[in-house]
Parts: C-alpha cells; structure tokens; sequence
C-alpha cells in the first residue's frame, strides 16, 4: 500500500463509502504479511517508492511462488531476480501473465503501469561474457520505469568501439559500465562523460581475476571522477541505483 492508497482509503472512511472495519480489513496485513518462512514487507513502497524485490536464489520453487502471490494481492508490480526456469515455470502456474528474461535471470509481474522519464539510462558492457549482468541491470531498469541505450562489447581491447558510440552515451543520464578481467573499462568512460558511472565489476576473467575481486580492486581505485562500485555480479543494484538517479526531479 503506497501513500496515495492510504490517502484515499482515509477519505472513504471520511465521506462513509467504507467504514472502520472494512478499513481495519484492509490494514490487516499492514505492514508486512508473515508466511513463516517470510516476512513480505508491504510498507516499501512508501517508504522507498518501489515494492519489495525478491531474490529467488537459496528460495525453493514454491516459495517465490507464494511470495509472489501475497505481493499481486496487494496490487503490486513484482519483481524476482537470480531465478531460473523452474522458479519461472512455480509463478506461471499461479501467474499466467508472469514474464521470465532468461538471460537477466529476471521474472516479473506488472500490474501497474510505471512512468518512463524523457531521459536513459546507457548500460556498457566491456564484453559479450558480461551480457547476464548487464541484462539484469537493464531488465531492472526497465521494470523500474526507464529508457535504457544497450551497449554491449565495447571493451579497451577495441577502444574505437566505445568512441563510436560516445555521442550517445553522452545523450544518458546516468551510465553502467559493467566489466571483468581488469575493469578497465569503468576508468575509461568516467573519463569521457560528464554523467554518473556506477561500475560493476563481473567474475568474468581467468585465474588472476579471482572471481571478480581484480575488477572490484581497478573500479574502487580509479582515478575517474564519479565512478562508484557496486558489488561483484551486481547487476541489480546498479539498475536500481541507476533508476533512483534517473527518476530524481
């Protein structure tokens, strides 16, 4: 329940269209519902402007499936990211209108329509290889309300490829620049724009990339102003993060 629900239900108990304990009704499972294994936290939407988002992974089937269900009965938009197909194929059964992006590992569920601002969000990969975590930031982004410009395999190890498209960049708000191996590539473009860079380091990369953790070290010590760091494989959270600055007045 947002803030303009609340609002009008307190204007029907005013005008008497609905009474206290229809009211009380409605409230009951404000502001979180308890199904043992999980805590829905119905209040997020207010307080932050966005519905809780699930992550699948570690959950069973029916789990995200019975969380999914409490989340639509309150009229939410739903959104479960790290799920894969057999989660996918647990909502579908209850949720024939349930969406799954394969690659972005994404399931959704859209019950209200969301509010596109004029301006885009760019998501930059260094290479094809970090495609899943670019698609879950730019799914994300999208499901969030925004325009997003794909950039994919545009890597230092072709920097004309990246020049190619700086007109366009520079057309974005807020850009992700998602890269393993060394992630070079974040340093780069927060060198060129004069936009907001939320770099993601991936696992992409041989054995000296140790999982990611020689991406994360280059983007946390660049020398480019306005690069910030999201956590490893994060494509998530740069999403969300890139749609709270995109969507500020």
């Amino acid at each position: 329940m947002n803030r303009n629900e609340i609002k009008n239900l307190l204007t029907e108990i005013k005008n008497g269209s609905k009474s206290v304990e229809d009211a009380l009704e409605v409230l009951q499972n404000f502001p979180y519902t308890d199904l043992g294994f999980a805590k829905i936290d119905h209040h997020r939407e207010m307080r932050t402007g966005y519905p809780e988002i699930v992550y699948c992974a570690g959950k069973t089937a029916e789990q995200v499936a019975a969380i999914f269900r409490v989340m639509l009965a309150k009229e939410n938009n739903v959104l479960g990211t790290r799920a894969d197909e057999k989660v996918f194929e647990s909502v579908k059964a209850i949720i024939p209108d349930a969406v799954y992006y394969q690659v972005a590992r994404i399931v959704s569920v859209q019950r209200k329509k969301t509010k596109s601002p004029s301006t885009k969000i760019a998501v930059i990969t260094a290479g094809t290889s970090d495609m899943p975590v670019a698609e879950e930031a730019a799914v994300t982004a999208e499901l969030l309300g925004n325009r997003v410009v794909r950039i994919y395999d545009a890597g230092v190890a072709g920097i004309h490829r990246l020049v190619d498209k700086l007109p366009e960049i520079k057309t974005c708000r807020v850009i992700i620049v998602i890269a393993g191996m060394e992630g070079a590539l974040a340093s780069v473009v927060g060198g060129l724009v004069d936009k907001p860079v939320i770099a993601v380091p991936t696992s992409v990369g041989y054995g000296a990339n140790f999982g990611g953790i020689s991406a994360l070290l280059a983007m946390l010590t660049s020398c480019s102003s306005g690069v910030t760091v999201v956590n490893i494989d994060n494509g998530f959270g740069a999403g969300f993060s890139a749609s709270m600055i995109n969507q500020m007045k």
